[in-house]
């Protein structure tokens, strides 16, 4: 398990790899120090292109000029609507070393949702991708006084806009030329303007209980949440790693942008979302951090795939696959692995295990990372037994993506690890609630400084609203969101995060939502595995016309009961799910259901399938 031993090995250290108490600072410590060494690489109709440290330093020098040419103040807000892409990383250093603050805009929200970000942010300048983000932006700037310029930074199809109020990416970086021309070191000092006490970027909650809430972070907490995560997964200048979350969420700006930036790792952009399995196969990155749901994607595929081999190809794996759980087991109880054992799993892994860390694009990596959701212990045992450890990390939002941290000589499934380093977390006596404190917590959220009293005691304690417990070990177990957990009519607690994440095990299944609250059992609305469940219907001679059509033939239904049953026997009789219901729309992370993380939204979906809820208990 030659992975996992390598990374065991390496030294977990809290020495200072990059000086610089702000983003800036460590920036432009990072390119004095790496020059023509290559940072970033992202694919444009099909060819790689490479960026070094000197010449993001060139875009990021221009790109600063320009904002200070057209007015950009320090503290004042420039907001990001974009994908994630090297210009996005490009465009946030850039306003962060003119002295602004970076406002971070999903890709997928609809113009009402970028008024009203814009709006409470006080956003002045504006960065969009393309021009289907910049006729949203042209569609509610009339609302938004304070907005100066949108800048555009694909002009594809743009090339005859004549709007005063609009320029492109390269006119902007002109503009900067010549700025900084005529005003030698204004960007340099616009950049050591900022301390670390400052705030440095804001980044808005879903908004699934109200408004969105803008969540200010400082300087100082963003460079020690970089140090920190470098601190808990040893990597330097010659790794590589993915870039491909939404960059504007905390996880992806914290573990792939601000730690590549202290670390040195080469960062890789993917296509656009649906090329990541591609991508990844390409890459073959020594890290990797997705969410739950690319995890559970990853082995689906893998599972499907296995059911269409040849039977000489089923024993193989089913073989191979045994020896690797041992091993697993093994080394999450921390027991020797003798010879014998480590020689099948050398087999093992020649036999049939390599190809399957190949198909998914993982087989040099030391560690993979999940985080944003709750994961299945058993999919963290199966990535095991391939021989690659998967790491959980817990935190949020206000935490700056900062709270536990499982490593990987020490992993227990089920649990999200210890507390990270120099940052502590406590369960509360009376609530049952995880507590964090340290550098990283946010400043609190703008514009509502009641919100934060509520969220951030006074002696500075973070309010998590995850309920969990701690083991004779240290390591920390969330049991649920507090507002998530279930008492049904019998009184009976249910933690509902338990069933959903064993229901997404199943290949068929991407997301699930049980039900149960006040009542006398349990139900579930479940989001099926649309690529997969097709496949099954094809193979098996299911007829269907379209997504909804799918969902409701018999053969589907009796696929996911036969998935509800599989989990059922796992749980007491009290807490097994009686009924389902199929989602009969596909869902995208335009769609209100889900949020930018791909999550289905409780409340929401709670409240707007009530009709098929009640069908359930009728």
């Amino acid at each position: 398990m030659s992975n996992l031993w390598t990374l065991t090995q390496a030294s977990f250290s809290d020495e200072v790899l990059l000086p610089g108490d702000t983003i800036p600072k460590m920036f432009w410590n990072a390119v004095a120090k790496r020059g023509n060494k290559t940072w970033m690489r992202q694919k444009e109709l099909g060819i790689w292109r490479s960026w070094s440290w000197n010449q993001a330093a060139t875009a990021v020098r221009e790109i600063g000029g320009g904002l200070l040419s057209l007015g950009l103040q320090p503290g004042e807000c420039a907001s990001i609507l974009s994908n994630t892409t090297v210009e996005w990383v490009l465009c946030d250093l850039a306003i962060l070393s003119a002295a602004g603050v970076t406002n971070g805009v999903y890709p997928t929200d609809a113009a009402s949702q970028l008024h009203y970000l814009c709006e409470d942010s006080s956003t002045t300048l504006l960065f969009v991708e393309d021009d289907e983000q910049l006729d949203k932006a042209l569609e509610v700037r009339a609302q938004l006084p304070l907005l100066r310029k949108v800048i555009v930074l694909d002009m594809e199809g743009l090339r005859g806009v004549d709007d005063p109020d609009v320029m492109s990416l390269e006119a902007l970086r002109q503009l900067g030329r010549e700025f900084n021309a005529h005003n030698a070191g204004r960007l340099d000092k616009a950049a050591n303007l900022r301390k670390p006490e400052d705030l440095a970027i804001l980044v808005y909650t879903s908004g699934t209980t109200g408004k969105p809430k803008g969540a200010m972070q400082s300087h100082g907490g963003l460079v020690f949440a970089a140090q920190q995560a470098a601190a808990s997964l040893p990597q330097s200048e010659s790794d590589e790693r993915m870039c491909f979350l939404p960059l504007c969420h905390i996880a992806e700006r914290i573990i792939g942008e601000y730690t590549s930036v202290y670390t040195g790792c080469l960062l890789n952009f993917v296509e656009n979302p649906e090329t990541i399995p591609e991508n990844v196969r390409e890459i073959a990155p020594h890290f990797l951090f997705a969410v739950p749901r690319v995890w559970e994607k990853f082995y689906s595929g893998v599972i499907i795939s296995i059911k269409e081999a040849s039977t000489l190809q089923q024993a193989a794996y089913a073989w191979s696959i045994g020896v690797g759980v041992q091993v697993a087991d093994k080394t999450l109880a921390q027991q020797p692995i003798d010879g014998f054992l480590k020689f099948k799993f050398t087999l093992a892994q020649w036999l049939s295990l390599n190809n399957v860390r190949k198909t998914i694009g993982i087989h040099r990596a030391r560690a993979l990372l999940s985080g944003a959701a709750p994961i299945s212990h058993e999919l963290i045992r199966w990535y095991l037994a391939l021989g690659v450890p998967m790491l959980e990390g817990w935190g949020q939002t206000e935490s700056g993506g900062l709270g536990t941290f499982t490593r990987v000589d020490r992993m227990k499934p089920g649990t999200i690890g210890p507390a990270s380093p120099k940052t502590e977390v406590k369960v509360d006596a009376v609530t049952g609630e995880l507590l964090i404190r340290g550098p990283s917590v946010f400043m609190g959220y703008l514009n509502q400084p009641e919100k934060t009293a509520e969220t951030v005691d006074k002696d500075g304690w973070l309010h998590t609203g995850d309920v969990g417990s701690m083991d004779s070990d240290g390591f920390f177990k969330i049991t649920d969101r507090m507002k998530d957990i279930i008492i049904t009519a019998g009184g009976k607690n249910i933690t509902p995060s338990e069933l959903e994440n064993e229901l997404k095990f199943s290949p068929y299944i991407t997301d699930a939502v049980v039900i149960g609250d006040k009542r006398a059992y349990l139900t579930v609305i479940v989001m099926i595995d649309q690529e997969n469940v097709e496949k099954f219907a094809q193979d098996n001679d299911v007829p269907f016309s379209n997504y909804q059509s799918l969902t409701r033939s018999r053969e589907v239904q009796d696929l996911i009961q036969a998935e509800l049953d599989r989990v059922n026997k796992k749980f007491a009789r009290v807490e097994q799910i009686k009924k389902f219901f199929l989602l009969e729309t596909q869902l995208s992370a335009e769609d209100e259901e889900l949020t930018p993380t791909m999550k289905l939204k409780r409340k929401l979906v709670e409240k707007k399938y009530t009709p098929q809820i009640e069908a359930m208990y009728r």
